[in-house]
């Protein structure tokens, strides 16, 4: 489905749930409610700016009684190839979260990637995959680095590993595009972006990739990803020993200021190398 069929059906989403909400005589606030989340998110599901989670779905079916219409919508809309199964429950909740920390060892995260950039990563990981297979993952990505371009969009902390900045994805060219694309982001003060540099050693979090997800409405939650697999994580205990590593991950990196210089830095040294080559 293409991105804008995709919104409108979204949109129809929300326009039915405020018709079946008003039929049945409940402002936003009451219908908030009974399905355990604010009036403010059942007006933003409505216009579809937010899209609700499966189980708020099937909640709003049991409070109006619509015989699961929103349990259907909802699975038929996250039908999704764009994304790995494992991964799509991480970018619903992407939508929905009001605070993102995000830990990357060796690729720029999803959300900062330029669409050179993107396409360099997925075809390394698909190398015999169609181009239509390519450009849909590439798509969805872009898809979900809009959040950030959003009103509404979360409060994004990204650190890096030195080893972002200096494997070569893609090439020269490519590398320093999208670390020119990190530093401005981070100079227009849109996210905040912290390096791990190799001097540091070892680390809180050498496993593999790590993300904190808050929410206005909801208990945090955790996910980690390693090859074709990835645990969204909500054990409270869990996701403490997770936001501890993070504080640690934070403490070992670079300053903003310093960080932002060495990504700067790293980009001039691959758009010199490109204008060479």
């Amino acid at each position: 489905m293409a991105n804008g069929s995709r919104q409108a059906a979204w949109e129809f989403f929300g326009a039915e749930l405020k018709r079946r909400r008003e039929d049945a005589g409940f402002t936003q606030v009451e219908l908030g409610a009974r399905v355990f989340v604010s009036g403010g998110y059942i007006g933003q599901f409505e216009q579809a700016i937010r899209k609700p989670q499966l189980d708020v779905a099937q909640r709003i079916d049991e409070a109006l009684q619509t015989d699961g219409i929103f349990d259907r919508l909802y699975r038929k809309l996250i039908d999704d190839r764009r994304y790995a199964d494992y991964f799509a429950k991480a970018a619903e909740l992407e939508t929905l979260a009001t605070s993102i920390c995000e830990f990357a060892p060796a690729l720029v995260p999803g959300l900062l990637q330029t669409p050179t950039y993107a396409r360099a990563v997925t075809l390394a990981m698909n190398p015999f995959a169609p181009d239509e297979f390519i450009e849909e993952k590439v798509s969805g990505r872009m898809e979900r680095g809009r959040i950030l371009a959003d009103a509404t969009r979360p409060k994004y902390w990204a650190i890096l590993h030195e080893n972002v900045l200096r494997i070569p994805v893609g090439g020269a060219a490519v590398m320093a595009e999208q670390l020119e694309h990190v530093a401005r982001l981070a100079r227009d003060r849109t996210v905040a972006v912290q390096v791990l540099p190799y001097t540091v050693g070892g680390y809180a979090v050498m496993t593999g990739d790590l993300r904190l997800m808050e929410f206005e409405d909801a208990p945090p939650t955790a996910y980690t990803e390693a090859v074709y697999s990835g645990n969204l994580l909500d054990d409270p205990a869990v996701v403490k020993r997770a936001r501890s590593a993070y504080d640690l991950l934070r403490t070992d990196a670079l300053p903003r200021e310093a960080s932002r210089a060495l990504i700067e830095s790293a980009a001039e040294d691959f758009r010199r190398c490109a204008s060479t080559g």
